[in-house]
C-alpha cells in the first residue's frame, strides 16, 4: 500500500531549527533554500532511533561504507536501469565537498571548468574559490523548455579546458536531459578529454514522462571519464545528515583522486549512512506518494503563474521542486527575490545567485502543503497586482 504524507502545519514548520524557516522573520513565508517540508520517511526515523535506542554512537563498523554502496547499487538498478560498480565508490559528507574535490584533483589552478548557466551557486564557488578559470556556457530558453548551447559550447572550450560540470536533472531549470543531449555532451567531452563531474542529486525527483539517464550510463568511454555524485539527501530531506557517495566510472579515476588526501574529506556519520542505507533499501513507498503530492504542487504552480501572474514566464519543470520564474517583463525596479519579499512577504531564492544574467529571476521551493503554497502564491499575486 502506498504511503500517504501528512500535512504539516506552518507553526510545526516554525519550531524547527534548520536554516529554512529561520532566515526571516515570522512574518515571511519561506520558498527558498531546497529543503521539503514534509515528515521523514518512516524507515529513516526507525533506522536513527534504532540506533539511540541502543546507544550505538560509537565508531561506525568497517563495512559501513559497503552497506551503502550495495544499497546505491541497489537503487540504481531498479530506479534507474544502472549497473554499478561499488568497487569505485566513495562515501563523503556532501555533494558540494565533491565538486570542490573533484575540481581540486582533476584541473590546475587557472585550467578552464565549464558550468551551464544559471546554475546551482556552489558549482561556480567551486571554480573561483579553487583558482580555476570559469568557462561559462549559458543555456537557451527556448519555446517549452531550457537548453543546452551545444555550438557554445563548442565554441568556449580551448587547450586549457580540463573539466565540465554537469548538473542533471538541472538545477534552478528542472531540466532533464534527453539521452541525445547526453549523448552529444559525451561526444564533446571525449573529444576533448574532459573530465565529467555529473552532480546527478536530483535523480529520484523526475516526473513522468521524462526520467532520469545517468551520463556514465550511456557508453563505456564517457563512464571511464564521468565521477557521478548523489546522496539520497535531496529525494529524503535528510541533507542535515550529511552523507554522499561518489562514483568514479573507471579504476583509473579513482586512482587519481586517491592522491588527494583522504583525510582532508573527512567521511559521513554513522548515523547519516544508516538513514541512507534505509532510504534506498525501503523508502520507495515514501518517495512515490512525496512525488505524488510533488507534482500536484507542479501543476498548482503552472496554473497559477498562467492565470494570476502575468509578465511572468515558467516552463514547468520536468523534475525537481523548484519553480524557475522568468520575472523580466514585470520590469522590477529590484531583483525579483527582493520584490517578493517586501512586497509580498515571500523569501524565494535570488536569480542573481544562479549567473550574472538571471538577477530578473527568482526561485521558487514548492515542496510544501497545498495550503502554505496556496497562501505563498496568493501573496506573489496581490503583489505584481498592486504595483
Amino acid at each position: 500500500m502506498a504511503e500517504r504524507l501528512l500535512a504539516v502545519s506552518e507553526a510545526q514548520l516554525r519550531k524547527k531549527r534548520g536554516m529554512k524557516w529561520t532566515r526571516y522573520s515570522a512574518d515571511i513565508l519561506s520558498a527558498w533554500v531546497a529543503d521539503m517540508d514534509f515528515p521523514v520517511a518512516p524507515v529513516i526515523l526507525a533506522a536513527i532511533t534504532g540506533m539511540l535506542d541502543t546507544q550505538d554512537l560509537g565508531y561506525p563498523r568497517h563495512d559501513a561504507s559497503q552497506r551503502v554502496f550495495d544499497a546505491f547499487a541497489g537503487w540504481m538498478r531498479a530506479r534507474h536501469g544502472w549497473q554499478v560498480d561499488t568497487a569505485n565508490m566513495l562515501a563523503c559528507d556532501d555533494v558540494v565537498q565533491m565538486l570542490h574535490a573533484c575540481v581540486l584533483t582533476f584541473s590546475e589552478p587557472g585550467e578552464g571548468v565549464i558550468i551551464q548557466t544559471p546554475i546551482y551557486p556552489p558549482f561556480m564557488a567551486a571554480v573561483s574559490q579553487n583558482g580555476r578559470r570559469m568557462v561559462e556556457n549559458r543555456l537557451a530558453p527556448c519555446a517549452h523548455q531550457w537548453e543546452l548551447d551545444f555550438a557554445g559550447l563548442q565554441a568556449a572550450i580551448d587547450s586549457g579546458t580540463r573539466v565540465l560540470m554537469l548538473c542533471n536533472p538541472h538545477n534552478p531549470t528542472g531540466r532533464v536531459f534527453s539521452a541525445d543531449e547526453l549523448d552529444r555532451l559525451a561526444e564533446i567531452a571525449c573529444a576533448h578529454d574532459l573530465i565529467v563531474i555529473a552532480d546527478e542529486i536530483h535523480m529520484d525527483l523526475v516526473f513522468a514522462p521524462h526520467r532520469h539517464i545517468p551520463l556514465a550510463s550511456r557508453n563505456p568511454e564517457i563512464a571511464a571519464r564521468t565521477i557521478t555524485l548523489t546522496s539520497a539527501s535531496k529525494a529524503f530531506n535528510v541533507a542535515g545528515l550529511h552523507c554522499a557517495v561518489a562514483h568514479f566510472g573507471s579504476a583509473e579515476l579513482r586512482a587519481r583522486f586517491n592522491q588527494l588526501q583522504p583525510r582532508l574529506l573527512g567521511g559521513p556519520s554513522a548515523l547519516s549512512m544508516a538513514a541512507t542505507e534505509a532510504a534506498w533499501r525501503e523508502g520507495a513507498p515514501w518517495l512515490d506518494a512525496v512525488m505524488a503530492q510533488l507534482d500536484t504542487n507542479r501543476r498548482t504552480v503552472a496554473g497559477f503563474v498562467t492565470s494570476e501572474l502575468p509578465g511572468v514566464r515558467h516552463y514547468p519543470p520536468q523534475a525537481t521542486y523548484l519553480a524557475w520564474l522568468d520575472c523580466s517583463e514585470l520590469m522590477l525596479p529590484v531583483a525579483a527575490s527582493k520584490f517578493f519579499l517586501d512586497e509580498a512577504k515571500v523569501g524565494l531564492s535570488p536569480g542573481g545567485d544562479f549567473s550574472s544574467f538571471t538577477q530578473d529571476h527568482a526561485r521558487l521551493n514548492f515542496a510544501t502543503s497545498p495550503q502554505i503554497l496556496d497562501e505563498i502564491l496568493s501573496r506573489m499575486a496581490g503583489a505584481v497586482k498592486g504595483r
